[in-house]
């Protein structure tokens, strides 16, 4: 009999390593494979599942809203889509929101609007400084954005306009800041490298200098918000707020949908200058509505930075060399390059953590993931780790 993964070698384009299990059905923070097992999953479909797998109210929304409307484009109102642009707003910061389908798209959006406003507010500057490891998006733009030559080097030549440097370095991005620069784009905690968090006063004076310097400043929360980092967004930590904010992966609670939030100095698109087919279409906001309902109903800002740190705390004894993060966005680092091992016995034994080099693990579990799974997850990897 010819195996799933046997017929994925067959038919789909091989651009990444997958790992070797097969998931049918999830249910919280559980999910199940073909042969029944159960795994308690702290990578939540890369911080996406933010209520876990086939939350109930999220499957009757989607539900729902299928059998009465599932797309029509943009060339018309739909009632889900300006309902859930209005409470992004509320929740944020004054703005307006463009839906897309990810959160490369909705980065794609924020930096065609940066060069937009420089081009009518900063003579025609249009270089963007962004950070070295950073990780924006798999578009030939988002990927030069992004500080990671092992993504964008293979897609050569790349898209001008990017300037990379250190994370966590203002004096860098001061002495970057050239009269071509026109936005300032970050992550409030750096996730794909193996969550790396904004030092103390960073963000904050990086607002400064943008509107010191008239700059705009782009903070990439696609998987920092919606309450991972036991805020309802990660920049809100540091007191500082956007002019331009991107969000994706756990917006959805599953479903694929992205946004770019533009306050009233940054939103200068005009019709015709950006859209989406299926961006925002009223499934997928139906989905994401529902979401931010659960997220607030339900307490799960406070639940994901009070079960944030006992998750830190709970990796303490792993003797790994480092543990950093931020609520519900946590990683270890090993000493010895054994993380894609211990990964992988991880997954024998019943438990699902990310890899993302050969040092460190990331966890970003959903934020329904409770005192008693961390017990759980935790009696795994103490006994993985030693």
């Amino acid at each position: 009999m010819t195996t799933t993964s046997e017929l994925a070698d067959r038919y789909l384009m091989q651009t990444g390593r997958r790992l070797p299990v097969t998931f049918v059905r999830g249910r919280g923070c559980m999910v199940y494979d073909d042969a029944g097992r159960e795994y308690l999953d702290l990578v939540a479909g890369i911080a996406v599942n933010l209520l876990g797998h086939s939350h109930p109210d999220v499957v009757e929304a989607v539900n729902k809203q299928a059998g009465e409307l599932i797309h029509t484009s943009n060339l018309y109102f739909t009632k889900p889509q300006v309902e859930l642009a209005r409470r992004l707003v509320e929740l944020s910061f004054p703005s307006r929101a463009f839906f897309c389908n990810s959160g490369a798209e909705a980065n794609e959006a924020a930096i065609k609007l940066a060069r937009k406003w420089g081009a009518k507010n900063r003579d025609g500057a249009f270089e963007i400084i962004t950070t070295t490891g950073s990780f924006h998006g798999r578009t030939l733009a988002t990927v030069t954005a992004g500080g990671q030559h092992k993504y964008s080097d293979p897609f050569k030549p790349l898209p001008d306009g990017f300037v990379h440097v250190t994370y966590n370095d203002f004096d860098a991005i001061e002495a970057a800041t050239t009269d071509s620069t026109v936005a300032v784009m970050l992550e409030p905690v750096m996730g794909e490298i193996g969550i790396v968090p904004a030092a103390p006063g960073y963000l904050k004076r990086v607002r400064e200098w943008c509107d010191k310097k008239n700059l705009l400043l782009i903070l990439d929360e696609v998987q920092t918000g919606l309450g991972r980092t036991g805020r309802w967004f990660a920049h809100q930590h540091a007191g500082v707020t956007p002019d331009v904010m991107t969000l994706a992966k756990g917006l959805g609670g599953g479903v694929p949908i992205g946004a770019c939030l533009a306050n009233p100095r940054a939103d200068v698109f005009e019709p015709g200058d950006h859209g989406s087919t299926f961006g925002g279409n009223p499934l997928a906001c139906a989905a994401a509505s529902t979401v931010l309902h659960v997220i607030e109903r339900d307490g799960l800002v406070g639940h994901a930075a009070e079960m944030g740190g006992l998750l830190r705390a709970s990796l303490d004894d792993l003797g790994a060399k480092e543990v950093r993060g931020l609520g519900l966005m946590q990683a270890f680092e090993f000493e010895d390059a054994k993380a894609k091992p211990f990964q992988q016995a991880c997954l024998e034994a019943g438990l699902i953590v990310n890899a993302v080099d050969d040092h460190s693990i990331r966890l970003v579990p959903p934020l329904i993931l409770t005192a008693k799974e961390i017990e759980r997850a935790h009696a795994v990897m103490q006994k993985l780790a030693g």
